[in-house]
């Protein structure tokens, strides 16, 4: 008579799965930094300044004050003075002041973006 030998499951490829399973989720896998440790003192740059040229628009943005192109100026006066802007490709040279709150800067953005400005330029510190 034959024997019979016990009936048992062969794990190996079954390990070789969550490994497989493992190794995908550990390289797929994004780890998301702490946010409370970025120090932003963004103002600063190491690139070179660009060449000013003639046909470029410039705004200085201060916590209390616009200025275009060297003259004080009020958001709706800024927008009436882009408007009659032909050229909306040229250069928006942006020079914003390092404690000028963000939601100012963000209402100067969408009213560049609301006449078409979109060839911008932020300037920094070197």
């Amino acid at each position: 008579m034959k024997r019979r030998e016990p009936i048992s499951f062969d794990i190996t490829p079954l390990v070789d799965v969550v490994f497989i399973l493992l190794i995908f989720f550990i390289v797929s896998t994004v780890f998301k930094k702490d946010e409370l440790a970025l120090m932003l003192d963004l103002p600063s740059a190491t690139e070179s300044a660009t060449k000013i040229e003639q046909k470029q628009i410039f705004l200085e943005l201060s916590t209390t004050e616009i200025a275009f192109r060297g003259t004080t100026i009020t958001i709706e006066s800024l927008k009436n003075e882009l408007s009659l802007i032909d050229d909306k490709s040229q250069p928006t040279i942006l020079r914003i002041g390092k404690d000028v709150p963000y939601e100012r800067v963000v209402k100067i953005l969408d009213l560049l973006q609301e006449l078409e400005f979109y060839n911008l330029a932020l300037v920094t510190n070197d």
